[in-house]
């Protein structure tokens, strides 16, 4: 697992940083998401999963919010 996945609540995830520490971290997760993504066997179209960038940070700031 990447070390930006495990520090994710370190970096202000948990509604604790700044929002732009928090907006940068998950916007960090979500490329790291799709560059995964992107390598993997199978067609993927890199400009549909930028296209959904701002969606998966959002859903990764969510999911965070809610875990605590």
């Amino acid at each position: 697992m990447s070390d930006l996945f495990k520090n994710l609540n370190r970096s202000g995830m948990g509604g604790k940083g700044s929002p732009m520490m928090t907006r940068e971290a998950a916007v960090g997760a979500a490329l790291e998401l799709i560059s995964a993504r992107v390598s993997s066997p199978g067609i993927v179209e890199l400009k549909n999963e930028m296209d959904n960038l701002s969606r998966y940070a959002d859903q990764i700031q969510a999911a965070l919010q809610t875990a605590e």
